[in-house]
């Protein structure tokens, strides 16, 4: 893993992804370390995380798991999204998202966060929300999301009838406008 990273980080490459569930985290922290000294950032992936988050009889919840990746390092992870084909409950969804980014965190039963949390100078990580957003979803990713994150959109952009650029395009201007009726009171 740390050879990749070297020979990520040798060929110029900003940024590097790793699914912290399958490869450890101990590697992870690893990795993480290794990305910080030498500039990279690194994606945090959660492939297999269902198989572990999604039992009711046994596993354990993401907040724990978002928490123990925020400890173990990284710079953004996927983190659902409300919306889109990665659904999940909206007000445990951002108590998770508030989790991984803020610095406080006060006790919200209804987030699922079960008393105050104060992470002192331990880095946040940056969600992302991925899986099945498109251009339509955009108010509700703002309103959730907010303007620290990332807003990952693949097919929601590449399936634009009118082509892949028109996509991306869609996808800024609806940020922007977003963004701005926010920012008006809107």
């Amino acid at each position: 893993m740390l050879k990749r990273a070297v020979f990520a980080r040798e060929l110029g490459v900003p940024i590097i992804m790793h699914d912290y569930l399958t490869g450890g985290f101990t590697a992870n922290t690893s990795l993480a370390f290794y990305c910080r000294d030498n500039g990279l950032l690194l994606h945090i992936h959660r492939a297999m995380h269902a198989v572990i988050d999604r039992q009711r009889n046994h596993g354990m919840h993401f907040r724990v798991l978002a928490k123990a990746l925020r400890m173990s390092g990284g710079d953004h992870v996927h983190a659902g999204t409300v919306v889109g084909k990665l659904e999940g409950e909206r007000e445990v969804t951002l108590g998770f998202v508030d989790l991984l980014r803020d610095d406080y965190i006060e006790k919200d039963r209804s987030r699922g966060v079960y008393f105050t949390q104060d992470w002192v100078s331990m880095p946040g990580v940056f969600p992302v929300a991925s899986g099945g957003i498109h251009v339509w979803h955009m108010p509700a990713l703002t309103e959730i999301f907010g303007d620290d994150s990332v807003l990952q959109f693949g097919g929601g952009t590449l399936g634009h009838p009118w082509g892949n650029a028109p996509g991306g395009v869609a996808n800024r201007v609806a940020l922007e406008a977003c963004v701005q009726a926010r920012n008006e009171g809107r």
